[in-house]
């Protein structure tokens, strides 16, 4: 399963003088943000993760955060809805389960069943934001920020 989620930046996270591209801070309609694209196993738990501006596409990181892992399916949400990634997905022999979107010319099937797992994505999310340091974004590096965020996939692994 692959999801992502938008981590607002304190106002003391900002940081003068380096370019907020370089610490992974991008403008949002909701002001300056991060956003975090995670990939999880069947149970939920964390595989990979990256860490890039907030108005980054979630498509434009699912074929980076899929290559070189291994699974039957892939479930993700309308975001991903991509003739890229559904190629990408063929390719390496996966089955896309992603609804389409609404626009969509050429639709494709999906099984409703296997997406009703998407959950645990989520409950990544949750159980990472449930970290005031992690769901408020108070680093000013985004390597300091993406050591806190494998440090709550690592604490995730080991309590539950």
């Amino acid at each position: 399963m692959v999801d992502s989620t938008i981590i607002r930046v304190h106002q003391h996270g900002m940081r003068c003088g380096r370019s907020k591209t370089e610490e992974a801070i991008g403008k949002t309609r909701g002001g300056w943000g991060t956003k975090i694209h995670a990939i999880v196993d069947g149970l939920g738990y964390p595989i990979d993760f990256k860490i890039t501006e907030g108005q980054i596409n979630d498509y434009n990181m699912a074929v980076p955060l899929l290559q070189g892992k291994m699974s039957e399916y892939v479930i993700a949400d309308k975001g991903y809805d991509s003739d890229a990634i559904r190629k990408h997905l063929m390719q390496s022999n996966r089955i896309a389960v992603i609804p389409n979107t609404a626009n969509r010319i050429l639709r494709y099937e999906y099984d409703s069943h296997i997406y009703k797992e998407r959950h645990k994505v989520e409950g990544l999310f949750r159980r990472l934001k449930e970290w005031r340091r992690i769901a408020t974004r108070y680093e000013k590096h985004s390597r300091m920020f993406q050591g806190m965020v494998a440090l709550g996939c690592l604490l995730l692994w080991i309590i539950f």
